[in-house]
């Protein structure tokens, strides 16, 4: 059987297995139910090294042995073998948000985040800015100055952005909500959709015809998103700057009026 090899290095790289591994199991796939000697002839994989890696695949559930004289392996379903280690991720991915949740409480953590605040010590606010690159990277920041807003919150996006993220905003509106910040939003957009999401937040969002994404917090910081990289990467600008901040909500304010 002649497998070629770009399909053994897909297969390798997607199922994280070696190339003797990859090859043993494409092999017992093929075959249905094989003796490692019959194996070793149909993979390519040397004689010497067949029981070996047999015997991994065995541990790692992409073969059972048939308790046979000899001894005669299965290849399991891929389906199955798919499964499985998307449960494996699932769980690792899990242990692993425990485990950083921890890290907070350990004495390494403080002493990174004193080192931070000495850092900051000197910075002037106003002289705080930043590129931000990544959807995640955005997004996270995003949150943080969403959390530390203490009196008003100006939001301006596509109505396309609120609506592909509704978990996502509802958790910020109602959090916004309870701390008693006042809360602009202002979409641009399809109408009929401004008016449903609208009605699902129940909130009163604004109609406006200006294709811009930003978001300014309590006058003194904005984040303004500009438009993709030639990579389709997103990226934005933060700015702590009372002074620009307010004159970029009084412009926004502006508008709003001429709008209604």
């Amino acid at each position: 059987m002649l497998i070629k090899q770009e399909l053994i290095k897909k297969v390798r790289d997607y199922f994280n297995l070696n190339i003797y591994e990859t090859k043993v199991w494409l092999a017992l796939l093929g075959k249905g139910i094989a003796t490692a000697g019959e194996v070793a002839t149909i993979s390519g994989v040397p004689r010497s090294r067949t029981y070996d890696v047999l015997e991994s695949l065995e541990k790692r559930g992409f073969a059972i042995a048939k308790l046979d004289k000899p001894v005669r392996f299965i290849g399991v379903k891929p389906k199955v073998i798919l499964e499985k280690l998307k449960n494996n991720v699932r769980s690792e991915a899990e242990e692993k948000i425990v485990d950083l949740s921890k890290v907070k409480e350990t004495e390494e953590f403080t002493k990174i985040e004193s080192l931070y605040k000495l850092g900051m010590a000197p910075v002037k606010k106003e002289d705080i800015s930043a590129s931000l690159r990544g959807k995640s990277n955005i997004t996270n920041h995003l949150k943080e100055i969403l959390q530390n807003a203490g009196k008003e919150v100006i939001m301006c996006a596509n109505v396309k952005d609120i609506a592909s993220k509704a978990k996502l905003f509802s958790q910020t509106f109602e959090n916004l909500r309870k701390a008693n910040v006042k809360t602009k939003v202002a979409l641009s957009g399809d109408s009929k959709l401004i008016k449903e999401m609208s009605g699902k937040f129940q909130m009163n969002f604004k109609k406006i015809n200006i294709n811009a994404k930003f978001f300014i917090i309590d006058r003194k910081e904005i984040l303004f998103y500009l438009s993709e990289d030639a990579n389709g990467e997103e990226i934005a600008i933060w700015l702590n700057s009372q002074f620009f901040s307010e004159a970029f909500a009084t412009l926004f304010d502006n508008v709003l009026g001429r709008e209604r």
